[in-house]
């Protein structure tokens, strides 16, 4: 087993528990911290740690990862508690304003977002069961307990693709990725886990159907809500998991935008490379995402625990020129976001494909879906 100070910096994220209980109850400019640690100060540590492109050993056995997992499988019950005991406080003790619990809330969304889902993702990737059903809490804790469907069974298969919805198109800004995700990811889900259940002989309302267990777990995350805080509590649930929702999907758009797999006539595409996902490793932001923005090597071994995950240079891969909560704070303001990414995808493009002379199918998502996708 490793000693616990090589895995301290991924526990970083505690940080963000003390500074919710401040501005729960203190309020005012406190309800702040929460955004400002997440985004700026994290983005102000990468420039002091700088990158670190070493690769760990892959073949490390889970028993040396001990202290790196240990996170992960504690997360859900303090996210549980910064959520629901922040909802108590606030309907019970009414310290806080309107706007102070709007942005309060705002800031636990960025919690159960950048830190949740993300802990969310390492978990159910796993064999374990344990660990996919806390995968599993985590997620209803943000009302988007489809997204372990949509995510194994659609993004991995078929990034960089038309199948895949999160796979930012060239020149789309976030604003029109967000709502076309919202709108198609939960169909994309429910359709991939019918096909699944047809090769089976079983139809969706057969108990297997992971839907069913999606339901009743967001089901009880609401009634939770309600039970601690009444009609108010479960108001305040909602916007967080809205939250969360919009930090996820600012970074599947930031992971993908523009990288799309060649097609290779009669609905096949190459196979997945490290290309196809753009990378980062800036230290501070991959302590804090448990080494998230190593994105080429988890799309090539999608089981990798998160401490083995290896980097690429830009030979291998393409380079993001900051982390990921400087770059999802860019994709928000879409002129900023091309005049920075598009030469990058363009130079992308000239590198591993140049070949392809028309990229116009490509941008507008009309290639032909591939084999097997409906």
């Amino acid at each position: 087993m490793p000693r616990r100070p090589a895995a301290l910096p991924f526990w970083i994220s505690l940080v963000l528990l003390p500074l919710a209980a401040l501005g729960a109850i203190k309020g005012g400019w406190t309800v702040l911290l929460l955004p400002l640690y997440g985004w700026v100060g994290i983005t102000l540590l990468d420039a002091v740690f700088g990158r670190n492109a070493e690769n760990p050993d892959p073949q490390a056995p889970d028993k040396d990862l001990f202290w790196y997992r240990l996170i992960t499988l504690l997360w859900f019950p303090l996210e549980a508690a910064a959520i629901y005991g922040s909802i108590w406080w606030v309907t019970q003790h009414g310290t806080l304003g309107f706007w102070e619990c709007l942005g309060l809330f705002f800031g636990l969304g960025v919690i159960s977002g950048s830190i949740g889902i993300t802990y969310a993702h390492e978990l159910m990737h796993q064999k374990n069961r344990v660990e996919r059903w806390l995968g599993d809490l985590l997620l209803a804790l943000v009302l988007y307990s489809h997204f372990r469907t949509e995510h194994l069974l659609v993004h991995h298969r078929y990034v960089g693709t038309p199948r895949d919805a999160v796979s930012a198109r060239y020149n789309e800004g976030f604003h029109r990725f967000f709502p076309r995700v919202l709108r198609m990811g939960p169909v994309s889900a429910w359709r991939a886990e019918r096909q699944l259940l047809a090769r089976a002989n079983r139809t969706m309302g057969h108990p297997s159907n992971p839907f069913w267990r999606y339901g009743a777990l967001q089901g009880l995350a609401v009634i939770l809500a309600w039970l601690v805080g009444g009609w108010a509590g479960v108001a305040l649930f909602l916007w967080q998991a809205f939250v969360a929702v919009w930090q996820l999907e600012l970074v599947n758009y930031v992971e993908h935008y523009g990288l799309t797999r060649e097609h290779l006539g009669e609905g096949r595409y190459e196979p997945v490379r490290p290309h196809h996902s753009w990378n980062a490793d800036h230290a501070a932001s991959n302590w804090m995402l448990i080494n998230l923005q190593r994105h080429s090597d988890h799309h090539c071994k999608p089981d990798r625990r998160f401490p083995l995950l290896q980097t690429y240079d830009a030979e291998e891969a393409p380079q993001l020129p900051l982390g990921y909560p400087a770059m999802t704070a860019l994709a928000m303001i879409p002129p900023l976001w091309r005049r920075r990414m598009n030469p990058r995808v363009r130079a992308w493009r000239r590198r591993f494909y140049p070949g392809v002379a028309d990229w116009s199918d490509y941008n507008a998502g009309r290639l032909p879906m591939p084999r097997g996708a409906s």
